[in-house]
C-alpha cells in the first residue's frame, strides 16, 4: 500500500545506521513488524498466571504422538 507520511529525518537516519537497511521502507517495514511482535507479545503476558496448566501433561508424549 502506498502511504505518504511524515517521518522525523534525523530518527529514519539513526535506524538507518543502526539496522544496516539501506532504505526508508525497509525501516519502515521493520519497524511495524517488530511493533507488531512486541504488542503481540505484551498480550499473551497479559495472560500469565491466569492459566492453569494439567500437572501430568507430557509435552514429549505430545510430539511423539502418543
Amino acid at each position: 500500500m502506498r502511504t505518504n507520511i511524515v517521518i522525523d529525518e534525523n530518527l529514519i537516519k539513526e535506524a538507518l545506521k543502526i539496522s544496516g537497511l539501506k532504505t526508508k521502507k525497509e525501516v519502515v517495514n521493520l519497524a511495524l513488524k517488530e511493533f507488531v511482535e512486541n504488542r503481540k507479545k505484551k498480550n499473551l503476558m497479559e495472560i500469565k498466571g491466569k492459566i492453569q496448566f494439567d500437572e501430568n501433561y507430557d509435552y514429549k508424549k505430545m510430539r511423539e504422538g502418543k
